[in-house]
């Protein structure tokens, strides 16, 4: 597989698609399974509450992956990301609910790079506020 979008197809300021991920106690707890962490701040409301949380968080990690789906859906290629990073700036509450929450990611080109990179700059917000910092990814293109 390779990128599916070129190089010169896009210029500094370029917007990415824009993702909303829904989640629920039931995706923390697949999660949970698939990672190994089962940490009770990402399932069990009197734990989290405990210690300090409002409710129930979904894992940083998990988070960070789906924000990154914005980038890897429209390069085509999960192999053309060649670097990504963020910074962890307030958590994603998952009430118990219907509902759950929802992570709304925008990304768009902040910088071209040589050897065809290009580096996308993240924006990842859950209930109107800012859940992941310095969200960059960098992407070979073809």
């Amino acid at each position: 597989m390779a990128a599916k979008i070129g190089y010169d197809e896009v210029e500094v300021g370029t917007e990415l698609p824009a993702g909303s991920f829904p989640l629920t106690r039931a995706t923390l707890v697949r999660y949970a399974g698939a990672s190994g962490d089962f940490n009770p701040i990402h399932w069990n409301e009197k734990f989290a509450k405990e210690v300090g949380l409002p409710d129930v968080i979904a894992h940083g990690m998990f988070t960070m992956a789906e924000a990154v789906r914005v980038v890897t859906d429209w390069v085509g290629d999960p192999g053309a990301v060649v670097e990504y990073g963020v910074r962890f700036t307030k958590p994603v509450v998952v009430p118990n609910d219907d509902k759950g929450a929802l992570v709304e990611v925008s990304a768009k080109v902040g910088a071209k790079l040589d050897d065809n990179r290009v580096r996308i700059d993240l924006t990842a917000t859950s209930a109107g506020q800012k859940v992941l910092g310095m969200s960059r990814a960098v992407v070979r293109l073809a």
